[in-house]
């Protein structure tokens, strides 16, 4: 059927208010033209993450309810420990309260001064907890990754090549290596289990552990089997199972693809490493049965893992996506090829090209959504990711798991539509003040140039 039908049927209703064009462009100056300072009731749409803004199942719910909140030992921690085991193999699981306080835990373990992190693309939590211990979080995307527009299967691959050569030049600097599964910085894009192989083969080559942040672990097994003939036929579960097999620990925000609203993993197979860790754990998260979490959100967890990997739930996701890179296909918008799953990126370099680098052509772009309709999105450029990171830049349009319906996406690109008939109008933006580290959290921006560019008086779509 060309319909897409939502797996799903909607049992709790949450109101939207629609809000006015008035309303948002002082929101907007209030904000300091930064999304993340808007109130998320006067947000129509909010694509801004999909980090835990999904909606958990009956199931999970009915799971919240059997939560035992002992302090130690709790049978929630149990449950969600044998799921942990039955789908990725790992035995010692330490819970924490989100992927953060995992990437906090292991990089100040195995960080510090004069010491390199390479990954695929490191996203900006990541980066910034590796750079916090005075590392240094090295990016070695392959070069089809770069470029929005290859239609290359696995454009989240790391460069071995270039891995090698890291690792050969800098002998004893290189404490791990991490790989995002799906990438996320350059457009939600997977990493194929070959490429994760050989990154595997030139880790043991330098005895150096590889670790999987695998926030997406379910997306990126899906997009694997759908791009590599080799694995279809195979379950969703058995082909995520095969890329935990080949690294010695993960980091996993359960806001993502296990379909919570908060929660997180470090999984570890070195003894040494895990009795480390949880010396840190105790002090700073919580008991190790619990981690900083309520018994009912490990429940939670462990029922979203199961849900995470069904085949109809992740063809209902990559149909979503489709349908919103068919429809920017309509409007003459360019977006990275190919589509994932949990995002549709907006190639806002190359839609806005009038706007360098350094006046932010992907917040202007998320800027002027708000302003129109009431969308909110994420800048995936150089706000974020700084200045010179030599990736594109990029909107993401990240859409929340059991959330939206087709309406929605529609809407979302009525909204672009009348964004795109005046881009040649749209300027750029300067960032006025900022904390030193993730500062498109916190930035105060400003027009790049003078309020009466007519950028800045459009019309509204609602």
């Amino acid at each position: 059927m060309k319909t897409i039908i939502e797996p799903f049927r909607i049992k709790t209703v949450e109101p939207i208010r629609v809000t006015t064009h008035a309303e948002r462009e002082r929101l907007l100056e209030e904000a300091g033209y930064n999304l993340f300072k808007i109130p998320a009731d006067a947000v129509v749409v909010d694509l801004l993450t999909d980090s835990g803004t999904g909606a958990m199942s009956a199931e999970q719910w009915a799971a919240v309810m059997r939560g035992d909140e002992s302090y130690a030992g709790s049978a929630s921690f149990y449950r969600l420990r044998e799921a942990v085991r039955h789908l990725f193999g790992f035995d010692e699981i330490l819970p924490v309260h989100q992927g953060r306080a995992a990437e906090r835990i292991l990089f100040g373990l195995l960080g510090g001064a004069g010491r390199i992190i390479p990954g695929n693309t490191h996203f900006d939590t990541t980066r910034a907890n590796i750079e916090a211990t005075e590392a240094t979080a090295l990016d070695l995307p392959v070069p089809e990754g770069l470029d929005p527009t290859s239609e290359a299967a696995f454009k989240g691959n790391l460069d071995v090549a270039r891995l090698e050569r890291v690792l050969h030049e800098s002998p004893g600097r290189v404490p791990c290596v991490v790989v995002t599964i799906t990438n996320n910085a350059l457009g939600g894009q997977p990493v194929s289990l070959d490429n994760l192989r050989a990154t595997r083969r030139a880790c043991e080559r330098a005895s150096v552990p590889l670790f999987l942040d695998a926030a997406r672990f379910a997306e990126n097994a899906y997009l694997a089997r759908e791009r590599d003939p080799k694995l279809r036929g195979l379950d969703i579960a058995e082909v995520a199972r095969r890329y935990f097999d080949l690294c010695d620990g993960f980091l996993l925000s359960a806001k993502k693809d296990a379909l919570c609203n908060t929660g997180g993993l470090l999984g570890l197979r070195d003894p040494d490493l895990l009795g480390h860790a949880r010396s840190i754990m105790v002090v700073t998260e919580g008991f190790l049965t619990y981690g900083g979490l309520a018994g009912r959100d490990l429940d939670a967890m462990a029922r979203g893992l199961e849900e995470a990997t069904d085949p109809v739930y992740l063809g209902y996701r990559a149909a979503v996506t489709q349908y919103l890179a068919a429809g920017l296909d309509r409007i003459d918008v360019p977006y990275v090829h190919p589509p994932g799953l949990h995002a549709v990126y907006v190639d806002a370099g190359a839609l806005l090209p009038q706007i360098h680098k350094q006046e932010l052509p992907g917040q202007a772009l998320a800027i002027e959504l708000y302003r129109a309709g009431g969308v909110r999105s994420c800048e995936v450029g150089t706000l974020l990711r700084g200045d010179g990171h030599g990736g594109p830049e990029l909107l993401r349009l990240a859409i929340p798991r059991r959330v939206y319906t087709q309406s929605h996406i529609d809407y979302l690109l009525e909204v672009f539509a009348e964004v795109v008939q005046r881009r040649d109008r749209i300027a750029g933006y300067r960032v006025t003040s900022a904390d030193t580290r993730l500062r498109h959290f916190t930035a105060c921006l400003a027009p790049a140039e003078p309020q009466s560019r007519g950028a800045q008086a459009p019309a509204a779509v609602a």
